[in-house]
């Protein structure tokens, strides 16, 4: 009875900390060019070209009437800030920044839209 008592206690004890080391994993789903959203969170206005494009979490968002549509960065945009996630990549000698499969290039305290 004892024996028993201390195996369902392993048991139990081993389910425990499995459950609590689990890895927990976290997928965000950014939408595919031209996918027409209702509602964008915190959007950063950039004016280029004297066109309203709109940024937020690194996603590139166009106007049409109250909606916004995906689109992609037109090149030589400035933003003030990237992402977290960006990776820092060195292409032919120059450091680049990378997020979400646009490149940037650091100019000043801005951050420019570039093609690689």
């Amino acid at each position: 009875m004892k024996n028993l008592k201390r195996v369902l206690f392993t048991i139990a004890l081993l389910g425990t900390i499995l459950t609590v080391n689990a890895q927990r994993t976290v997928v965000k789903v950014y939408p595919k060019h031209g996918t027409v959203v209702t509602k964008v969170t915190k959007p950063k206005i950039v004016i280029h070209k004297k066109t309203n494009f709109y940024f937020a979490d690194g996603i590139w968002y166009k106007a049409r009437g109250k909606k916004y549509v995906v689109c992609a960065a037109p090149t030589g945009i400035k933003v003030r800030k990237l992402p977290r996630a960006r990776r820092v990549v060195v292409v032919n000698g120059r450091k680049l920044y990378k997020y979400r499969g646009v490149w940037y290039k650091k100019r000043g305290r801005h951050y420019v839209v570039v093609t690689v």
